[in-house]
C-alpha cells in the first residue's frame, strides 16, 4: 500500500505527479472534471503566466510569511522555468518580469503535463471526485463513486473556490475539516470592483493607464498602478485585481487618470481648447466627453476629476469572476515540508493553503513550488 493519492488535476497536482512519478512512487490522480487542467489552460488571459521573476513573499497573503520565503528560495522562478522546460518547450519573461511559454498559449502547458504523464504511466482518474477521506492505523481510506481505496498517504491539492466554472468550487475543504484542520475564511481576490453602475455609465471598454487608491472612511489602505479597464458594473484590469485584495464593500477606489501629470499643466492644456475638445490628447475621447458632461464643462472640476476621480465601492463580484482565493489552511498547520501537523502522511500544495499572490504569475508559482516540496517530502517516505 505505497501508493500516493493526489486529490485534484489543477497545476499544484500535476506538478506534483510528474514529480512523484519521476522518482519512481506509484501516483493516482483524482481530477473532478473530465479534464485536467482546466484552470491552468486559462491562464494569464489564456496565454499561460506561469511565473515572475520579480519575485518575493511581499507579492503573497498569508498566514505564514517567513515560511513562504523558505519555500520560494527553495522553489522559486527559475526552478519553474526549468521544471517546465523539463517536459518540453520554451519559456521567456516579459519586460515587467512575468514568464509565458514563447507561444503564449496556456491550454499548451496543460498540454506538457498531459504528455508527460501519459509517458510516465500515471495512472489518471477522471470525474472522480472525492467524497470521504479518511486517516486509518496506516494509511488513508479514500471514497469516490467507484469504490473505496487505501493509500499510503495524500496531497491535498484540488484548489480553492475562484472560478467555480473550472472545477474548483472549494468543495474539498468538507475532507480536512473532519481531520481537525482549521479552514480560515474564504473570500475571492483578484477580481473586478463592484459599484452602482450610474458612476461609470457610459465608460464600459475604455482601458487607461491610472493610479489607484483605495479609501477607507478617508484613510488610505493601499496603492497601486496599472491599468484599469471601466466594465458595465465596474472596474476591472491588472490595477484592480491586484487591490482587490485589500478592498472592501463601502471603501472608494480614487483613479488618478493622467498620473505622469501634475494638475496645474493639465489645467493648463484644458484652457486651449474649446467645449469637450479641450480634453483631445488627455484622455480617450469617450472618457473626455464623460468628465466634460459630469463636470459641466468647468475646467478646473475637470482637472480635478483627471487626478482624482472617485468610485464608490460596493465589493467584488464574487468568487464566479475571482482568479484566487484568500484563505484556507493555515500555514501554521503545516510543517515545513508542507505536511499536516494533525494528520501525518496527509499533504497539502496550491491553493488549498492559505497563500494567495498578486497578479501577474504569483499564484501559478505558488502553485508549483508548493507541490515541488510536498513532492520532494513524499518521493522520501
Amino acid at each position: 500500500m505505497d501508493n500516493i493519492a493526489i486529490i485534484g488535476g489543477g497545476a499544484a497536482g500535476l506538478a506534483a505527479a510528474v514529480r512523484l512519478r519521476r522518482a519512481g512512487r506509484p501516483v493516482t490522480l483524482f481530477e473532478r472534471g473530465d479534464r485536467l487542467g482546466r484552470k491552468l489552460s486559462a491562464t494569464g488571459n489564456g496565454q499561460g503566466n506561469v511565473t515572475n521573476l520579480r519575485m518575493g513573499a511581499e507579492y503573497y497573503h498569508t498566514d505564514g510569511r517567513g515560511k513562504l520565503a523558505c519555500i520560494l528560495a527553495r522553489f522559486g522562478p527559475h526552478e519553474t522555468i526549468a521544471f517546465l522546460e523539463s517536459m518540453g518547450g520554451i519559456f521567456l519573461p516579459d519586460a515587467r518580469g512575468r514568464v509565458y511559454p514563447a507561444g503564449r498559449q496556456a491550454s499548451a502547458v496543460t498540454d506538457l503535463f498531459r504528455r508527460e504523464l501519459d509517458r510516465l504511466d500515471a495512472d489518471i482518474r477522471l470525474s472522480s471526485r472525492v467524497t470521504s477521506l479518511k486517516r486509518e492505523k496506516n494509511g488513508f481510506a479514500l471514497t469516490t463513486a467507484a469504490g473505496t481505496e487505501r493509500f499510503s498517504a495524500v496531497l491535498l491539492a484540488a484548489g480553492g473556490c475562484a472560478a467555480p466554472n473550472f472545477g474548483t468550487d472549494g468543495s474539498a475543504f468538507s475532507l480536512v475539516r473532519p481531520l481537525g484542520h482549521t479552514v480560515l475564511p474564504l473570500s475571492p481576490v483578484l477580481v473586478q470592483f463592484k459599484c452602482d453602475a450610474g458612476e461609470v455609465r457610459g465608460l464600459k471598454g475604455i482601458r487607461t493607464d491610472a493610479g489607484l487608491t483605495i479609501l477607507r472612511a478617508g484613510k488610505e489602505v493601499y496603492r497601486v498602478r496599472g491599468d484599469v479597464l471601466f466594465t458595465e458594473s465596474g472596474l476591472s484590469g491588472d490595477a484592480v485585481f491586484r487591490a482587490s485584495s485589500y478592498a472592501e464593500a463601502g471603501d472608494t477606489a480614487v483613479l488618478d487618470l493622467l498620473p505622469d501629470v501634475e494638475q496645474a499643466r493639465i489645467e493648463a492644456a484644458l484652457r486651449r481648447g474649446e467645449g469637450a475638445d479641450c480634453l483631445l490628447c488627455l484622455v480617450n475621447n469617450g472618457l473626455g466627453r464623460f468628465l466634460y458632461k459630469k463636470c459641466e464643462g468647468d475646467r478646473r472640476r475637470i482637472a480635478a476629476l483627471l487626478k482624482g476621480f472617485p468610485v464608490p465601492l460596493k465589493g467584488t463580484l464574487g468568487f464566479a469572476y475571482a482568479q484566487a482565493t484568500r484563505g484556507g489552511v493555515p500555514l501554521s498547520e503545516v510543517t515545513d515540508e508542507l505536511e499536516s501537523r494533525l494528520v501525518p502522511g496527509l499533504f497539502f500544495a496550491g491553493e488549498m493553503l492559505n497563500v494567495d499572490g498578486d497578479c501577474g504569475g504569483y499564484n501559478l508559482q505558488w502553485a508549483f513550488a508548493s507541490a515541488y516540496i510536498a513532492s520532494e517530502a513524499l518521493s522520501c517516505r
